[in-house]
């Protein structure tokens, strides 16, 4: 399959650049596999779609203050945008002016020093921090990573956060749980619906846009998961209910389905995945999705496609756009059911 055939045009107007000011009031496309159709709704009436013994599958991963902002040897600034710890106070790392940040270089910031180990490929970096922690640096001087495509300079660091992170590491957030609130969750359990819990650690597989013309070409990034015991019982016991495991978000759906193609059951532990999901894709373990609307031309966008199917996402779409729904991170949600 050709890349261009996942392209589509966004209104620039679209592109959500604040949270709602209440996470539940975002608005919900309801989109139907089997009947092939579209409802809308707002984001806190989802749980009339949810039935009792259903699970619902959080990411709680917590984005860390991954961009880093610092003096080169020729006194001009330089920049690390952290992606994954690899050791005591190693990271792999994307930096940029790409040309000065060679092997050797250290980057200063005021009396902190961050060296350029190793260039690998895709213009990935080792780096370490030298004469103080990592998470020392990180907390002092780091900067949430915000998407390019959020201009709003008045966005805090709680605003892009689920209210679920815990688990350090990611440096994307996972943004289909940006809907929930304590609220919803409270009324979620109190209509005897399970949620459960992983971590997948958002990086560089999540964000990088495929360059590659044949989509079969494209290589994700490793990233990191966890699969903790006590989901592995709740998915059994939903599955053996014949109930609905939910996925809040494509990362959800990665570190599932991951487990499932490599093991053909969920191990608990902790893994790295780099699965690329795309048409045609046998899904094992997830029955339904909560997710954003994605980029152009996006893995996450082809994974949603592989989930429904390529044409009624694309429905799906163009009835957003055109009923002015608001997309990517802070937008509004899908639930693919």
């Amino acid at each position: 399959m050709k890349l261009n055939e996942f392209d589509y045009y966004l209104p620039k107007e679209l592109i959500a650049q604040e949270p709602p000011k209440k996470r539940d009031f975002s608005r919900l496309l309801i989109v139907n596999r089997k009947e092939r159709k579209f409802e809308e709704r707002r984001f806190n009436e989802i749980i009339e779609y949810l039935n009792p013994g259903d699970l619902i599958v959080f990411n709680n991963t917590k984005v860390i203050k991954a961009r880093l902002f610092g003096k080169l040897p020729n006194g001009k600034e330089g920049e690390i945008l952290l992606l994954r710890k690899i050791g005591e106070n190693l990271w792999e790392a994307l930096c940029r002016p790409a040309k000065k940040m060679k092997e050797e270089v250290i980057l200063k910031i005021n009396n902190n020093e961050i060296k350029i180990l190793e260039r690998k490929k895709e213009g990935v970096r080792i780096i370490k921090f030298l004469n103080n922690s990592d998470r020392e640096v990180i907390e002092k001087y780091g900067k949430i990573p915000l998407p390019p495509y959020i201009k709003n300079p008045n966005i805090k660091e709680k605003d892009y956060q689920t209210i679920f992170a815990c688990k350090e590491g990611a440096v994307a957030a996972p943004t289909a749980g940006f809907h929930f609130n304590k609220e919803l969750i409270a009324e979620i359990k109190k209509k005897e619906i399970k949620i459960g819990f992983l971590t997948l650690h958002c990086s560089l597989g999540t964000f990088r846009p495929i360059k590659t013309e044949n989509i079969e070409d494209h290589q994700m990034y490793y990233e990191d998961y966890e699969i903790p015991d006590e989901l592995i019982k709740i998915v059994e016991e939903t599955k053996k209910a014949k109930k609905r495991v939910i996925a809040c978000g494509t990362t959800v759906v990665r570190a599932l389905e991951s487990q499932m193609k490599e093991f053909g059951k969920l191990i608990p532990g902790y893994y790295t995945t780099n699965l690329f999901i795309y048409p045609p894709f046998q899904f094992q373990l997830v029955d339904a999705l909560i997710t954003n609307f994605h980029l152009p031309k996006s893995t996450l966008l082809l994974l949603v496609c592989a989930f429904a199917d390529k044409e009624l996402i694309f429905q799906a779409y163009q009835y957003a756009i055109e009923r002015k729904f608001y997309f990517y991170s802070f937008g509004d949600a899908m639930f693919i059911i």
